[in-house]
């Protein structure tokens, strides 16, 4: 079973979010950006969701963590939670 480890950013908007990504893409500490203005509980371990498999997160953040590519931040990424930053530290 595919099984993806990544970390993501979680905010109200589309501007906020693509904001932190420019953030980060400029060079900020993603789990710094993370613990600083993410939403979900995950920001207090810098966005970490743990290591996951398919069907375990909702499809639009399932698509970017299993199809996008590794180590660059993707987003951002609508789902019924917000929007997100994400970024997929690994994939087996």
């Amino acid at each position: 079973m595919s099984q993806a480890t990544a970390r993501h950013i979680l905010v109200d908007s589309e501007e906020k979010c693509q904001s932190l990504i420019d953030q980060i893409k400029g060079g900020a500490d993603f789990a710094a950006v993370a613990k600083a203005n993410s939403s979900c509980p995950s920001s207090r371990d810098g966005g970490s969701l743990g290591t996951f498999g398919k069907g375990q997160m909702v499809p639009e953040f399932e698509e970017a963590c299993f199809n996008g590519a590794v180590n660059e931040v993707q987003g951002p990424i609508k789902t019924q939670f917000g929007y997100h930053a994400v970024e997929v530290t690994e994939r087996a």
